[in-house]
C-alpha cells in the first residue's frame, strides 16, 4: 500500500500542503518546532482518525481558522483509494472513503495499515501498563475487527460496572448483567493479546539482535495483572466486588494487564541506559511493521519521526540498512540532521524525495 499525494489545509501549523511522494522514501528536514511532525500527524491520522500527539480534534484546526482539511489519495491492494477528512468547529469530524462517509469510524481501523515510530515511544517502557496494552489494543484491532468490537465492548461495560461502585449500587442483578458480558468479552481479548504478543515476541528479539548484535538478551511477554490468572474472570469480579467498591473502581481484568520488558533478565525501564531503550522501542516498531505486513497482506506504512537520537552510529547503521530493504515499502523520516537523510536515500535503490520543513511550509529540496 502506498499514499501518492495528500493535500492538507489548516492543521496544526501548516496553512496549506499539496504534496505528491515517492513511493519508496519521503523526507522531510527542519528544525524543532516548525512542523514536520505535523506533516507525519496528517498521514497518520488518516488511518487511525485521531493524533499520535494526543491532542482532541478541535486542537487539530490552525489558529484563527474554522475548519482543518485532509484528502488523500491512495493505491491498495491494486486500486486507487480516495479519503477524505475534516473538522469544523463546533461540528463532528468526518471521515469519507470514495466520497460516502463511515457508519462508525472503528469500521476503517487497519483498512489503511501504519507504523509510527517517535521519541513519544519511550513512554513504552517507562510509563504505565496502560501505554503498552494502547500499543497492543492498536496492533490487534488493525488485525481483528473482531477484536476492536470485544475491546469497545468490554470497556463499555467497565465504565458502567465501575460508575456503580462509585455511587455505590448495592443491587447485584446490575453487576451480574455487565460482569457476563465482561467475561464473555475478555476472554476473546485475552486470547488474542497472548497469542499476538507471542508471535510479535519472535520478530522482535531478531531486530534487537540484527540492530544490537548478540551480547543482549531481551524479553517481550504478556503479564495477566491477576494472582490466579486460570480462574474465569466473572468468579473474579464477584469475588473481588466488595474489595472494588471500597476502592470505587474494578480492580481485575484484562484492563490490568501488562507488558513485561526485560533486558538481560531486569526491567528495561530500571536499568537500560538511553540507547538500549531507543532500541528497544524501534525495534518493537519494526516487529510490529512486519507483524502487520503478514497478517494484512499490505505493506503498511512507516513513519519514522526523529529516530536516529540517543543511538550511537553502528545501530543508526544497522536501523537504516533494513528499513530501506525491499522488505519494507514507503517510508516517511524526519530529522534535523541531513546527513541521516542523504545517507537513507544514498541506500535506496528505488525512487525519493525530501522536502525542507519551515514554519509549516513545505519546500521540495532537489
Amino acid at each position: 500500500m502506498k499514499i501518492n499525494h495528500i493535500r492538507v489545509s489548516n492543521f496544526k501549523n501548516i496553512a496549506e500542503a499539496d504534496l505528491d511522494f515517492s513511493p519508496k522514501v519521503n523526507c522531510f528536514l527542519g528544525n524543532n518546532g516548525m512542523g514536520k511532525s505535523n506533516l507525519l500527524d496528517s498521514i497518520y491520522y488518516m488511518s487511525f482518525c485521531k493524533s499520535f500527539s494526543g491532542m482532541t480534534d478541535t486542537m487539530l484546526i490552525k489558529r484563527d481558522e474554522e475548519f482543518s482539511m485532509i484528502d488523500a489519495t491512495y493505491s491498495r491492494r491494486g486500486v486507487e483509494e480516495h479519503l477524505q477528512f475534516g473538522i469544523t468547529r463546533g461540528h463532528r469530524k468526518s471521515l469519507k472513503r470514495g466520497g460516502k462517509p463511515y457508519q462508525r469510524l472503528s469500521q476503517h481501523i487497519g483498512a489503511f495499515p501504519l507504523v509510527l515510530s517517535s521519541p513519544h515511544d519511550i513512554d513504552l517502557i517507562r510509563g504505565t501498563g496502560e501505554e503498552r496494552r494502547r500499543w497492543l489494543d492498536m496492533i490487534i484491532s488493525q488485525a481483528d475487527a473482531v477484536y476492536l468490537d470485544e475491546l469497545i465492548r468490554y470497556n463499555r461495560c467497565l465504565e458502567q460496572r465501575n460508575k456503580l461502585l462509585r455511587d455505590h449500587v448495592a443491587d447485584p442483578s446490575l453487576y451480574i448483567a455487565l460482569e457476563i458480558q465482561m467475561d464473555r468479552a475478555a476472554e476473546y481479548i485475552t486470547s488474542c493479546r497472548e497469542r499476538y504478543v507471542g508471535e510479535i515476541a519472535g520478530i522482535f528479539n531478531r531486530y534487537y539482535a540484527d540492530i544490537a548484535g548478540e551480547g543482549e538478551s531481551v524479553t517481550l511477554a504478556y503479564h495477566r495483572g491477576t494472582d490466579v490468572p486460570e480462574m474465569p474472570l466473572l468468579e473474579l469480579l464477584e469475588r473481588n466486588r466488595h474489595r472494588d467498591e471500597i476502592i470505587g473502581h474494578t480492580t481485575v481484568g484484562p484492563h490490568r494487564d501488562d507488558i513485561e520488558m526485560l533486558i538481560d533478565g531486569m526491567p528495561m525501564r530500571r536499568v537500560a541506559s538511553q540507547g538500549q531503550c531507543k532500541t528497544y522501542v524501534i525495534t518493537l516498531r519494526l516487529a510490529q511493521y512486519e507483524f502487520l505486513r503478514g497478517i494484512s497482506g499490505m505493506m503498511p506504512l512507516l513513519l519514522l519521526d526523529d529516530i536516529f537520537d540517543k543511538l550511537d552510529a553502528s545501530r543508526v547503521e544497522k536501523i537504516m540498512e533494513i528499513v530501506t530493504h525491499d522488505d519494507f515499502g514507503q517510508i516517511f523520516v524526519t530529522d534535523t540532521n541531513r546527513l541521516h537523510l542523504d545517507e537513507i536515500m544514498r541506500r535506496t535503490r528505488g525512487d525519493y524525495r525530501m522536502w525542507l520543513v519551515d514554519s509549516g511550509r513545505l519546500t521540495p529540496i532537489e
